[in-house]
């Protein structure tokens, strides 16, 4: 670790424009773009050889630095809107909702990513109750087209469940 005078030595030196630059990356959001100052400025208390490692300024690791912390901020933003956590339900919801809302959606999300013929011989007998040759005629296909994107369907959604971390 870093003595706390070289850290205020450090923050005297780049912080000022450290902060600009998270400023003007964050669209104006100073407070996102002072948390960001303060994750690289602990990234250096925990991590002291990037500041002697011979590789590049100490400016350039802290302006890159932040830049990376405010792209991964964005990108968790980008994946969990914040006006999902401003949502509040009109009435208590049930555990037991919350548990299979939570789930529809995980496994939504993990049949977007089979291919579309597969998904639709998955949904067709797992979701809508049809028997393979019930889904084979209403799609026009042969029997053992339907019962192979079946089961590739199903191969490629556990596969997907698995990237997602469920454990099957």
């Amino acid at each position: 670790m870093i003595d706390e005078e070289r850290m205020r030595a450090l923050h005297l030196e780049h912080g000022q424009v450290l902060r600009a630059y998270a400023t003007r990356l964050s669209d104006g959001d100073s407070g996102r773009a002072e948390d960001a100052v303060q994750e690289a400025f602990v990234r250096v208390w925990n991590r002291p050889e990037v500041l002697d490692n011979g590789r590049g300024s100490v400016r350039g690791w802290l302006l890159t630095t932040v830049r990376n912390i405010l792209i991964d901020g964005y990108r968790t933003r980008r994946h969990r809107p914040e006006a999902l956590y401003a949502m509040v339900p009109d009435a208590p919801v049930r555990i037991d909702e919350i548990d299979r809302m939570l789930s529809a959606t995980l496994l939504n999300d993990a049949l977007r990513s089979v291919a579309p013929a597969h998904r639709e011989a998955v949904v067709g007998c797992y979701y809508r109750g049809l028997t393979v040759a019930e889904l084979a005629g209403q799609l026009g296909l042969p029997i053992g087209t339907v019962k192979s994107r079946l089961f590739y369907g199903l191969r490629a959604l556990r596969a997907a469940l698995d990237e997602r971390g469920v454990d099957l």
